[in-house]
Formats: C-alpha cells, sequence, structure tokens
C-alpha cells in the first residue's frame, strides 16, 4: 500500500466517493425489487414464492461470491477490481432492464450480485485500511448510510418509478449511474491494498456455494411440504454436510479461501451473531413490508415507498451519527438500543390488518430503521477492532457473508410462512388472510430480534 497517497486526504476521499457511489447502486438494487414485486409476479404470472427468488437468488449469489472477493482482493490491483465488479453488475442490470423472462431477469440479477458481491467486500476493507483507527468508526457511519439506507430508501424511489414509468426503468437508471461511476473510477480509485501471487482453492469455493445454496433452497421450501421432504430436508442437508466439509477444510490447508481461526476472538464472533439475527429480521422486514401495504390495504407502489420514506430519512441522519457515538461510546450502548428497538418494532406488528393507520406504519417502520442504524455499521467496525489487519479481508468476508446468507434465509423463510398461514387462512377471505400471513410471519421475526438482544445484552462489552 501506497502511505504517501492514502496520507492525501483529497486523493483518500476521491476514492471513497468512487466507492460509494457504487455501494449506493448495488445496495438500491438489491431491494429495489421488493416494491416491485407484486407488478413483476402479474407481468410474468408467477407465483408470491417464485418471484421472492429475485431478492433471495441475489443474497445468495452475492453470499457465493463474497468469499472469493478475499482471493481477488490479493491478486488484483484494486482499481481493476473495483472496475471489474461494476462493470459485471452494469452487464447484470442491462440483462434484468430488456428481460423477456423471468429466467432472464433472474440470470440478471445474479450478476447484479455477483459484481455487488465483490464491492461489499472491497469497500470495507479498503475504508478500514485507509482511515486510521480513530476515524474509522465515523467513515464506516459514512459508509453505512449508503449501505444500509439505500436498501430502506429503494422501495420509495422504485415505487414512484413503477407508478409513474415500469419497473424496467429500475434497472436502466442504475445502468446509468453504473457507467458514470466507472468512468470516474478511472480518475478517482487507486491501488491502495497490496496484491500478491496466490491461488484460488476451487474446492472450497465449490463447498461453500453447495452449502449456501443448498440451505437457502431448503429454506425458502418450507411450507411447500413436510420438513423432512425432498425438497425441504435433503438440500437443507446437503447444505449443512457441505459447511462441514469447508469448515473442515480451512483449518487443514496452508492458504484458506476464508481464514476460520479468526472465531477464536470472541469478540468478532459475538458480532457475527448479531449481525446473523439482525439481517434475518432486516430483510425478511423488508419484504413483507411493502407486500402488507399493497395486497391488505391495496395501496400503490408509491404509497407504500412514501409510507417507508420517513423512517429512511431518519436513517440517513442516524447513520453518520451512530457512527461518531460508536467512536465515542463504544458498542454495548448502541447494540443494546439498537435490538431493544428491533424487538418493539416487531411486537408491533404481529397485528396488522386492514384498519391499521397509516400513522402507526409510519412510526413502526422509523423505529425499525433506528435499530439498524445503530447496529448494522458499528457491529462491523466493533468485529475487527481487535484483529490483526491481515485478518481484515477475512473478517469483513466472513461476517458479510454469513449475515448475507442469513437475510437471504430470512427472506424465503418469511415468505414461506406467510404464504403457507395465509393458504389456511383463505376461508377468512384473500384480505384477512394475507394479513394473519404476515401477523405470523411477525411473531417468528420477533422471536429473532429477542434472541438479538439477549445476545447484546450478555455478550457485548465496552471497548
Amino acid at each position: 500500500m501506497d502511505k504517501t497517497l492514502v496520507s492525501k486526504n483529497r486523493t483518500r476521499n476521491l476514492l471513497f466517493l468512487a466507492l460509494m457511489i457504487g455501494t449506493v447502486v448495488s445496495a438500491l438494487l438489491q431491494t429495489a425489487l421488493t416494491t416491485a414485486l407484486p407488478k413483476i409476479i402479474a407481468d410474468f404470472s408467477i407465483s408470491a414464492q417464485t418471484g421472492q427468488w429475485l431478492t433471495s437468488a441475489f443474497s445468495l449469489a452475492m453470499g457465493i461470491m463474497i468469499p472469493a472477493t478475499t482471493f481477488l482482493i490479493k491478486r488484483i490491483p484494486t482499481k481493476w477490481l473495483f472496475i471489474g465488479s461494476m462493470t459485471l453488475f452494469g452487464i447484470g442490470e442491462l440483462l434484468s432492464a430488456t428481460a423477456t423472462t423471468f429466467i432472464i431477469l433472474l440470470i440478471g440479477r445474479i450478476l447484479q450480485a455477483m459484481g455487488s458481491g465483490i464491492l461489499l467486500s472491497l469497500t470495507q476493507v479498503v475504508v478500514l485500511t485507509i482511515y486510521p483507527l480513530e476515524k474509522q468508526g465515523t467513515m464506516m457511519g459514512i459508509y453505512g448510510l449508503a449501505a444500509s439506507a439505500a436498501p430502506v430508501v429503494a422501495p420509495t424511489v422504485t415505487g414512484l418509478i413503477i407508478d409513474t414509468f415500469s419497473w424496467r426503468f429500475i434497472f436502466w437508471a442504475g445502468l446509468l449511474l453504473t457507467v458514470v461511476d466507472i468512468l470516474f473510477a478511472f480518475l478517482a480509485v487507486k491501488n491502495v491494498l497490496p496484491t500478491e501471487k496466490t491461488t484460488l482453492d476451487v474446492k472450497s469455493l465449490l463447498l461453500s456455494s453447495i452449502s449456501f445454496s443448498g440451505i437457502l433452497v431448503g429454506f425458502g421450501n418450507i411450507g411447500s411440504g413436510p420438513l423432512l421432504s425432498i425438497q425441504i430436508g435433503l438440500p437443507i442437508i446437503i447444505g449443512l454436510l457441505s459447511g462441514c466439509l469447508f469448515a473442515y477444510r480451512q483449518f487443514h490447508i496452508s492458504e484458506p479461501l476464508l481464514n476460520l481461526k479468526i472465531f477464536k476472538n470472541k469478540q468478532f464472533t459475538i458480532a457475527v451473531i448479531i449481525s446473523i439475527l439482525l439481517y434475518f429480521a432486516m430483510m425478511s422486514g423488508s419484504t413483507l413490508f411493502p407486500l402488507y401495504i399493497q395486497s391488505v390495504h391495496h395501496l400503490s407502489a408509491t404509497t407504500s415507498g412514501l409510507i417507508m420514506l420517513p423512517a429512511s430519512l431518519v436513517m440517513a441522519i442516524l447513520s453518520p451519527i451512530t457512527g461518531r457515538l460508536y467512536d465515542k461510546f463504544g458498542i454495548r450502548p448502541l447494540a443494546i438500543l439498537g435490538s431493544f428497538a428491533m424487538l418493539i418494532s416487531c411486537l408491533t406488528t404481529i397485528h396488522l390488518n386492514v384498519q391499521t393507520s397509516i400513522l402507526y406504519l409510519v412510526l413502526v417502520w422509523i423505529i425499525r430503521l433506528v435499530s439498524i442504524s445503530c447496529v448494522m455499521m458499528p457491529i462491523v467496525t466493533w468485529s475487527v477492532s481487535t484483529l490483526d489487519t491481515k485478518f481484515t479481508s477475512h473478517a469483513t468476508a466472513l461476517l458479510t457473508t454469513l449475515r448475507t446468507i442469513s437475510g437471504a434465509i430470512g427472506t424465503a423463510v418469511s415468505v414461506s410462512i406467510m404464504q403457507f398461514v395465509t393458504n389456511l387462512t383463505t376461508h377468512n377471505g384473500p384480505v384477512i388472510a394475507n394479513s394473519s400471513g404476515i401477523n405470523v410471519t411477525f411473531i417468528v421475526l420477533a422471536v429473532i430480534a429477542a434472541i438479538q438482544l439477549i445476545v447484546s445484552l450478555l455478550w457485548v462489552k465496552k471497548n
């Protein structure tokens, strides 16, 4: 790494800006289709369970790609890795914008996810490398504004786009921003991370891919049959066995794809657990809430987005502030407050119905996003604060992979539970049935949030 280069604030900040633009675009498109899902389901004549794979497959592909990023960061110079990831992302956007079938749209989403997976890990490693320790909390807070606020702003933006133009316009707009960022990167992005000749352990990558895919497919099929059926039990068993083989291999090869020995660090392990629980509840809620507003209240995509907008603005304000609070007070108060707010937001959404007021929905969503802004990025900064810098890429890749997969599983499980309960209660009418399915799913998310709060209270200590 060129120490002189990163010591220059202007050069460092231009690099940070290029990374932020890419992060905003990829984060927006990660959850952009939650609001568009009803329209896409209608256009391609598919079920809600099939449609949710546009979100789940995105998360799965990211989860598969992120471990490989540890190798790519070591092998490819920073500038060309960033440009390559954005190019791959742009190709996926082009495919999705012009898709004539659901399969083509899904392939486009997978390519976007692959580019996003590289970008997500690369950005975190670069930020934690080029900024000194006393500024990392603040800069990760600003990064969190892009990484976490963008997905929750997406429903508002996409709602307006869908009702004014078409869901395809989402990808055209994203493609334009991607091209602009690639051109900017040629000037702004420098090679700030050291490279070395290393080999990719293909067997480890294959095992991790089978593991993530099996677990996600199995959980995604919950509600379609018995737990031990071929479509549910078999993929989960294959996924777990592959995961065990992957872990065993990482401990017994000289250059592991992901260095699992860092789990010996208790602080890092606790951070991973909290991130997994947070993402499960966060991604599930982001999928269910627009579905509830549009299917139970029969409101437009634009209205759905506007209901979620005030919370997005609150989160945009809070994300940099929570970064500074972390630098000053440490992680414990933020983790406890954020976990408690997530529990409250889940408990207040277990009795939604067609009579629930819009103001109530706005307030509940604000509480939810306050929770996310308190925990999401501060916990990442805290997770690596006691690790040797040579483990930073492994740590961020591990944490990002596991929380991404958790979010994908959460989305798949939540939609499956919602669909299952809805089918059981169809005799009460479609509106009540949909409401019942969503309420039961939020009860499950409340349990997840309660576990997160307990972990934060018992094991998160002051810095």
